[in-house]
């Protein structure tokens, strides 16, 4: 696992990088991964802004590189 921030923010690899999102099969930019509690589990979330219109999120385990 990549290293967290204090707020929760994972420092991935990806960060910035062009992603594909293998659920949506969308594509867009990895603005954050943050981890979250949901009822007492720990969960990766990826943010995902596309290059037009609107930014969505996913499990961080489906991102991958877009190219």
């Amino acid at each position: 696992m990549n290293p967290v921030d204090a707020e929760g923010r994972e420092d991935h690899p990806l960060l910035h990088c062009l992603v594909r999102d293998i659920a949506s099969r969308g594509e867009g930019e990895l603005t954050a991964v943050a981890h979250e509690r949901h009822g007492g589990r720990l969960i990766r979330i990826a943010h995902i802004q596309p290059a037009n219109g609107i930014a969505w999120s996913t499990a961080a385990d489906n991102i991958g590189p877009a190219r």
